[in-house]
């Protein structure tokens, strides 16, 4: 038993007329996940009184976009087709697949659950055709009850708390795996399958894997109050962590996120912000600025003191005394801090490393002494050359010379008088 195909985008009237039975779906509500397929007769049909469980050989069997059509028998599934068109059954060829945008992977499940035999050309006793909804299911709603702990991390200022947040919003999903699908959720449905038998399952578990995803979101170093921005890491997230609830059970995948802006108690808000401020005071400079902020604050509020603006000045100045550190001081930290962090300044090009190990830039080492060795090579009148002709006298750089004994080349304008490696003479 196979499915031939007819004819793609053909379906309904005229062509319908021409089978023995036509199987065929209208566009499904968007609340309806899966639906039985009915023959649909007319007074040209030949088989006006067969049984809706039954397909006779030469039926023909439409499917639309975004639909995917079994038939089960026996209640297994024998034929699938994910891909619209008409198609004629035909109980004397092999079972076949047409997977459609659905891929590879409803072949493997095929292989695993379907059922590959026939019944030597004959139909069995009950055959009916599913179609399943493989479009987008659009607003599912979403809220946690209970707040989700979150892990604030910010390695730049070596923050790393714990928060608990809550958010809300909508997802959407496919059937991805229609297989799957009949097999562990809906199974021989009568008429149709609707989401609200799954709605609450599904709802739960959604917001029970939030935890996990929020864990890798936080591994990314996402703050809360940016998680709205990250819709596209959270399906992922999502994904990963329902892969085995929901896309090897049930042949479920999350399409899409949305979330309201996440919300934290007014007590781990504040938190983060007073972690924040405490890191800011890691660095001397900022701690020094902080601290002169701090310091103008108080002469404005010593001048202005009932008791008169020098009583208030020599409260000020105890306070000051007893802190153990002053603006000066921290300034003087961070600016050591900075140089210490800068980078050494690169040698400029004229710059030349002395045998001592020192950098110099003038014609002697400025540790030892030593003149700067001169590059080149040079002439028999004593100039220094970098060309292959002499500036002074025109004459030519001299050519590497080589040792007839073992090979080995002079430097260039360096000729020794025997060779340093076997000692044969030049």
């Amino acid at each position: 038993m196979g499915l031939i195909k007819a004819g793609i985008g053909a379906v309904g009237g005229v062509l319908a007329d021409q089978w023995k039975e036509f199987f065929y779906c209208d566009a499904m509500d968007p609340t309806v996940l899966v639906t039985k397929g009915h023959k649909q007769i007319t007074g040209r049909s030949s088989n006006t009184k067969g049984n809706d469980n039954i397909i006779s050989n030469g039926s023909g069997i439409a499917v639309a976009d975004g639909q995917c059509m079994i038939i089960v028998e026996q209640g297994k599934v024998v034929e699938v087709c994910a891909e619209p068109g008409q198609f004629t059954y035909n109980s004397s060829t092999e079972p076949s697949i047409f997977a459609g945008s659905l891929g590879k992977s409803i072949i493997e499940t095929f292989k695993t659950i379907g059922k590959r035999f026939a019944y030597g050309g004959d139909t069995g006793k009950d055959q009916r055709v599913y179609y399943f909804n493989t479009k987008e299911i659009y607003d599912n709603k979403f809220g946690t009850p209970n707040p989700i702990p979150f892990r604030v991390v910010d390695s730049k200022i070596g923050l790393d708390i714990d928060v608990s947040v809550r958010c809300s919003g909508v997802y959407s999903y496919t059937i991805a795996d229609p297989l799957l699908f009949y097999t562990n959720v809906c199974g021989n449905v009568e008429e149709d399958f609707t989401r609200d038998k799954l709605d609450s399952q599904l709802k739960t578990e959604f917001v029970s894997a939030l935890a996990p995803a929020f864990g890798k979101l936080s591994d990314l170093e996402i703050r809360p109050n940016q998680l709205a921005n990250h819709n596209a890491e959270i399906e992922l997230a999502m994904n990963e962590t329902l892969s085995q609830k929901w896309g090897e059970l049930r042949g479920l995948k999350v399409k899409s996120v949305a979330l309201n802006p996440v919300t934290l108690p007014d007590e781990d808000a504040e938190l983060i912000k007073q972690a924040q401020r405490t890191a800011i005071m890691r660095d001397p400079t900022m701690a020094a600025a902080t601290l002169v902020g701090a310091q103008a604050d108080a002469m404005k509020a010593a001048a202005a003191n009932e008791g008169g603006a020098m009583t208030g000045f020599m409260g000020m100045g105890m306070a000051m005394n007893q802190g153990g550190m002053n603006a000066q001081n921290l300034f003087a930290m961070g600016q050591q801090q900075q140089a210490q962090a800068a980078p050494q300044q690169a040698p400029s090009g004229d710059s030349w490393k002395c045998a001592c190990g020192a950098t110099a830039t003038g014609k002697f080492c400025t540790e030892c002494g030593a003149k700067k060795p001169e590059e080149g090579w040079k002439c028999a009148c004593g100039a220094v050359n970098k060309g292959k002709f002499c500036s002074e006298c025109g004459a030519k750089m001299p050519s590497a010379a080589k040792c007839s004994s073992c090979g080995w080349e002079a430097p260039e304008g360096k000729t020794p008088k025997f060779c340093p490696e076997c000692g044969n003479a030049f």
